[in-house]
């Protein structure tokens, strides 16, 4: 059957060549996405991949399995994408605010959240026993955040090893390279990933438990009635709280209570949360109330990440995520 649909769409079959790529259209743009940190980017990834296997199918020789060969034309169009952002000046993020003085100055330029709609299937198509990674460990913020400290190279290396499970040798050859320069890259990468993610001491609670529910609703309660006390009750004590792409990044309980204080809650603001979901995190969509036009406006969108009972990590991304969630720019507020 793969072979008489190679031949249909070689012919120019249309339906042919969707049935034969479509299977591995989700699972691609996540790969992608895990690459680039941006769905745009990973969007037009796809597209381009696509594109390239349509156009070059009549030269697929079949010594691979089509998935591999898509991934070899992904991984491909996604490193050049890296390799060309790298060469764009960077722009400054103007604040509208004065922001209190950061812990650090944040290394990851740009970084978007990823809709768990999105995510569709991707447990089903999740790799093999010799992964290092779960499929929703590996499209968590974190992870994702971290892998964009790594060059190029060694950041494909190991979400193909790592997260994909595909071979050392395998790897070698879609990324062109000796097995040599794939175990020395990944040595490093592994490396990197060891310092940058936080330990797995104290797990989140499972998606939608009565646990998560719970700490949750404790979080909205006190995020919509601007009570610091509280919200920080919920934090750990080496919360982070970052805002991609400004680079400023604050860490620990009474700093991240600072943080709120004078900035999110300044004059008198009061917020409506709309919950959605991230990254296979949950997440909300942030309006500012305005009491006099009872209209409630975007402010946001926040991904919230848990470590056993507490919020351990707090990432505001601006408005410009909200239409890929479905969250509509104002709401009535009465």
């Amino acid at each position: 059957m793969g072979t008489e649909l190679i031949e249909r769409a070689r012919s120019g079959d249309g339906d042919a060549f969707e049935e034969l790529v479509g299977p591995y259209r989700h699972e691609m743009q996540v790969h992608c996405y895990r690459l680039l940190g941006s769905v745009a980017d990973a969007e037009d990834a796809l597209q381009e991949t696509m594109a390239a296997a349509w156009q070059g199918l009549g030269a697929f020789e079949g010594r691979a399995a089509i998935r591999t060969w898509l991934y070899r034309i992904a991984t491909s169009r996604c490193l050049n994408m890296v390799r060309a952002a790298r060469r764009r000046p960077v722009m400054a993020v103007p604040l509208t605010f004065e922001p209190p003085e950061p812990t650090r100055l944040g290394e990851v330029a740009w970084l978007e959240p990823y809709p768990d709609a999105l995510l569709a299937g991707l447990a089903d198509s999740a790799a093999g026993p010799e992964a290092r990674y779960e499929a929703r460990e590996a499209v968590s913020l974190a992870f994702v955040t971290a892998l964009q400290l790594l060059p190029p190279r060694q950041r494909a290396a190991l979400i193909l090893r790592d997260v994909l499970d595909f071979s050392a040798r395998e790897v070698a050859s879609l990324l062109g390279a000796t097995e040599q320069s794939v175990t020395s890259a990944l040595k490093r990468a592994r490396a990197t990933l060891a310092r940058e993610l936080p330990s797995a001491e104290q797990p989140a609670p499972p998606p939608d438990s009565p646990a998560e529910q719970a700490l949750l609703s404790r979080l909205i309660r006190a995020f919509e009635d601007a009570d610091v006390d509280a919200l920080v009750s919920l934090l750990a004590d080496d919360v982070w709280v970052r805002m991609p792409p400004v680079p400023l990044e604050y860490q620990g309980r009474d700093v991240a209570g600072n943080f709120f204080a004078t900035v999110a809650f300044r004059q008198g603001r009061r917020y409506r949360l709309i919950p959605v979901r991230a990254n296979g995190q949950p997440a909300f969509g942030c309006y500012l109330r305005d009491p006099l036009s009872h209209v409630a406006r975007a402010a946001g969108l926040f991904v919230i990440t848990l470590a056993g009972n507490q919020v351990s990590a707090i990432t505001r991304f601006d408005n410009a995520a909200f239409p890929r969630f479905a969250l509509p720019r104002t709401l009535p507020d009465d």
